[in-house]
């Protein structure tokens, strides 16, 4: 991926932290982002910290001109930010909790995406890799809103597949498990950590669907279940 300029959110997260040292280490040009992002977080020459606010559509537009204004283009946008409440049934749901929910899942996301695609197509083979959850697909009962708001989000990355593959530009989303990060194993601590996604997996695969080889994925919604299948 040398010349490649990635944007990745979440950067310096549980997941973003592992997709982001991946690429670099692809020979990508990371460009990470979030709020609390700092240039001592990589040890990398080809890393870049990007502080934003991906919640708001200033937020977005303003990252992505910023890496455009500097580095020119963006070739490869890796989506890892969001977020998860549960413990409540739908009756029980408060609009607060529903809308964050989709504050922090899907309006974030179609912010970005609706900033980054002009660029995006512009590259001529740009690549989007966003991260869903398996609750997308596989509902459960207590998580209605974070369910909800993932399956929202893997029909606007389908859509945004559709209506850019004329431009080369593809759009993929990889549905995990529970991914094992310190702030899950912190939130379950009697969990069976063996059945967990390792981040390191997830961040191989997102490499691969943003290099040469992953160039005839598009429109896919990729499990990733670890051993809990």
């Amino acid at each position: 991926m040398n010349n490649k300029i990635a944007v990745v959110t979440g950067a310096n997260g549980g997941l973003g932290t592992f997709v982001t040292q991946a690429l670099l280490d692809a020979g990508a040009t990371v460009v990470g982002v979030s709020k609390d992002i700092r240039q001592s977080d990589f040890s990398s020459a080809a890393f870049t910290a990007l502080p934003a606010d991906l919640l708001t559509a200033a937020g977005a537009t303003s990252m992505v001109a910023s890496v455009v204004a500097r580095f020119g283009r963006i070739d490869v946008l890796a989506h890892t930010v969001g977020g998860f409440a549960g413990g409540k049934s739908i009756a029980e749901t408060d609009d607060a909790t529903f809308q964050r929910m989709f504050d922090l899942n899907l309006n974030s996301t179609f912010y970005l995406l609706r900033a980054a695609i002009p660029a995006l197509r512009r590259a001529g083979n740009g690549r989007i890799i966003a991260i869903g959850s398996r609750a997308a697909l596989e509902p459960g009962a207590g998580v209605g809103a974070y369910s909800a708001s993932k399956a929202a989000m893997v029909s606007l990355i389908r859509t945004v597949a559709l209506e850019n593959k004329d431009a080369g530009l593809t759009a993929n989303v990889i549905l995990p498990g529970t991914i094992d990060t310190p702030a899950n194993r912190k939130a379950m601590p009697n969990a069976d950590v063996s059945k967990w996604v390792q981040p390191a997996t997830i961040a191989s695969l997102i490499a691969w669907l943003a290099g040469e080889a992953g160039k005839d994925v598009n429109g896919a919604v990729i499990p990733v279940y670890g051993s809990d299948v």
